[in-house]
């Protein structure tokens, strides 16, 4: 099955889920289609940070999977965007050490995460862009968030839910979640806890 390469065009707020981020890729050659992934915020900031060069403080978790491939002398290929089913997308690694070769199956998110620290091309196939991917003809950032959004609706349909409101839990319910959140590395979701503990040990 023949392979497209694809370039990472953006990331953009999600406007359908809250605390998600569309991934926005693109055909590296050929035609204007573009491939919207709604990824989780954490995989967001780890691909935000590779691509603007920055360098934390200490070493996020696909930094620690680099660090530890290249220690060992793996390499990553490339990253294979194969499957989409009822709007998951599913990816995988090709690497490779000592000649061999292995395919490690991963979430699309982490496995493009990887890639732009390995600098390796991103891949998937035409079966995919046919169903998912939108085409947009010289289209300036109002229209592809416009695009996005319905893409998202279509791959993602959301009821009509209002917000959990963290000042109707408990203590203990506050406290459950954001272990939960620090465990997950959704940092934004603990933040946002941790704010209304603070507000409530003040009062």
């Amino acid at each position: 099955m023949d392979k497209i390469e694809l370039e990472i065009i953006g990331l953009s707020y999600s406007q359908t889920q809250t605390g998600a981020y569309a991934l926005v890729l693109g055909e590296k050659k050929g035609a204007k289609r573009r491939l919207p992934i709604i990824i989780g915020g954490f995989e967001a900031q780890a691909i935000a940070i590779e691509l603007e060069s920055m360098t934390p403080s200490r070493p996020l978790t696909h930094d620690l999977f680099k660090s530890f491939a290249d220690s060992y002398a793996v390499n990553v290929k490339e990253i294979i965007i194969y499957n989409l089913v009822e709007g998951i997308f599913y990816a995988k690694i090709i690497t490779e050490q000592n000649g061999k070769e292995i395919e490690i199956d991963t979430r699309t998110s982490d496995a493009i995460a990887l890639a732009v620290r390995f600098k390796c091309p991103i891949f998937t196939h035409e079966f995919i862009l046919a169903s998912a991917g939108i085409i947009l003809d010289d289209a300036n950032e109002e229209d592809l968030a416009k695009e996005i959004e319905t893409i998202e609706e279509e791959l993602n349909p959301t009821e009509n839910v209002e917000p959990l409101s963290y000042k109707d839990l408990t203590l203990d319910e506050l406290n459950r979640r954001l272990q939960d959140a620090i465990e997950s590395e959704n940092y934004e979701e603990a933040s946002k806890i941790k704010k209304e503990l603070d507000n409530r040990n003040a009062n």
